[in-house]
């Protein structure tokens, strides 16, 4: 190996390194959703994994094609972003919007950290993933849905009662999970009925 290649290594391997320290903030950015049974909230970085681990088990479910691989990374990489912009609410519509020209940026800074061949391709993933307009991202983004409308249900409706959310902006905002998920949608849209029944929804 050469000395130029060798340096060309180190230098990869230290921004790898600066990289994933500096995933370690993700941690620290807090969501809406409490942990089970717990008092505190769930940060972005344990979402992720949860949203990892909800890809690779709900695989036989998935729709023909899906690259569950592919989906993984999406899970991993999708909410890196918030290390600079936070966590937003997923029903405060308006806040979404606003915060979509700073998240690209994000992702543009995060993932530049990378070497060439890495920054690129992390940065196409988390781009499709923001689109949707994959068989792939489309499942991702229904997995990434679903799991806070889950752990709501099994925690009185939580995140709903604390931000005043109704059983129409479920509805609505979780409208195309029913594409993907079909089996899964028709099971928990019948529990969001009851839980709107409970008070746990308005």
């Amino acid at each position: 190996m050469s000395v130029k290649t060798a340096n060309a290594r180190q230098d990869s391997l230290l921004a790898i390194v600066a990289f994933l320290m500096e995933l370690d903030k993700l941690k620290r950015v807090e969501r809406r959703t409490r942990l089970i049974g717990n008092g505190r909230h769930e940060n972005s970085a344990e979402h992720s994994w949860h949203f990892a681990m909800a890809a690779l088990s709900l695989q036989p479910f998935a729709p023909e094609g899906v690259d569950i691989t592919r989906v993984i990374k999406m899970a991993l990489l999708h909410d890196i972003v918030e290390i600079d912009v936070g966590d937003v609410l997923v029903y405060d519509l308006a806040a979404r919007k606003a915060v979509a020209q700073k998240e690209a940026q994000a992702a543009r800074r995060l993932f530049g950290m990378l070497p060439v061949p890495q920054a690129e391709s992390f940065l196409q993933l988390w781009l499709e993933y923001e689109a949707a307009t994959t068989t792939d991202a489309r499942f991702a983004g229904a997995i990434d849905r679903l799991l806070p409308v889950l752990q709501n249900l099994h925690n009185e409706g939580q995140s709903w009662r604390e931000n005043g959310i109704s059983l129409e902006q479920v509805l609505a905002r979780n409208a195309h999970v029913s594409e993907t998920l079909p089996e899964l949608w028709q099971h928990v849209e019948s529990e969001l009925h009851l839980a709107r029944q409970k008070g746990w929804l308005r």
